[in-house]
């Protein structure tokens, strides 16, 4: 798995978590789903940007991801 696949996947992660973590607070409930969620996602971006050698910029990162779908698509 690529470190642009990584990067993805964490960021769908993280995304995926806030309207689970939303949902928690305003039922006044613990957030476990969504802290796992966020955890799992923050960890999975840090290996991303730590193991690519050229680093990500923020203008990057819409690129990576049509890269990635495109790949899968294909």
């Amino acid at each position: 798995m690529s470190n642009d696949q990584i990067l993805v996947i964490g960021i769908v992660i993280c995304a995926l978590a806030i309207p689970s973590l939303l949902a928690a607070y305003s039922e006044s409930r613990p957030p476990r789903a969504g802290a796992i969620m966020l955890l799992i996602g923050g960890v999975l971006l840090a290996i991303a940007l730590t193991q690519n050698p050229g680093g990500y910029r923020f203008a990057d990162i819409p690129n990576i991801f049509m890269q990635v779908i495109a790949g899968v698509i294909k």
